[in-house]
């Protein structure tokens, strides 16, 4: 061709419009974005149908193993509390009452048991008809919580009380207004085992 439509050189004019790469870019970033979402999605998935990974199973794991730390079972080393055998025990039986031959009565059932028996009679004058409830227990300071716990056994509802003046091993068993008789012996044998069975105390051993 000549004229104004000649062509030179080696340069011929592109035919087509020139791509735009910004908007290549935008796609690729775009389906970039896509998958990641999409990736992040199927994880949570996956974390919520296998019990949230990894990290939750350890925080599980602790937790059932403190829980089971913390439950309580016998232990062996635990021991009876240091309490004296009924057969160790002297009791005075002492009527505040009224009605007559309680103390008699009622120390011949105490020796059935076991007890030993020291004085049978009457309650002194500032005990004499001053007893309202089933019986008071009375010892020296000492007996609290080993002879007057042991005796307690066999009246329920008796009243402790100890008299730090009070000399000696001996306690007294003055019976009350309230008195009817002495616990059953299966009740006072339940009782007792009770006071002397070990404790049961918290485990700290692991299982995992």
């Amino acid at each position: 061709m000549g004229g104004k439509y000649r062509i030179t050189g080696d340069k011929y004019p592109r035919m087509r419009r020139r791509r735009r790469r910004g908007r290549l870019v935008v796609v690729v970033v775009a389906c970039g974005a896509a998958l990641g979402v999409a990736g992040w999605g199927t994880l949570q998935l996956i974390d919520v149908f296998t019990g949230g990974g990894g990290t939750a199973s350890a925080a599980g794991s602790k937790s059932s193993c403190a829980v089971k730390s913390a439950k309580a079972s016998p232990s062996a080393s635990a021991s009876p509390a240091a309490l004296p055998k009924p057969a160790q025990i002297t009791v005075n039986v002492l009527n505040a009452t009224t009605r007559s031959g309680l103390a008699k009565s009622t120390a011949d059932e105490l020796e059935k048991r076991g007890f030993k028996i020291g004085e049978v009679g009457n309650a002194p004058k500032e005990y004499d008809k001053k007893v309202a409830g089933t019986g008071l227990l009375l010892g020296p300071a000492p007996s609290l919580n080993t002879s007057l716990t042991v005796l307690s056994t066999q009246l329920t509802g008796a009243e402790r009380r100890t008299d730090a003046a009070r000399k000696g091993n001996e306690v007294d068993l003055i019976i009350g207004d309230g008195f009817k008789a002495l616990s059953t012996e299966t009740d006072a044998a339940r009782a007792l085992t009770a006071l002397t069975a070990p404790k049961p105390t918290a485990s700290t051993k692991k299982s995992c």
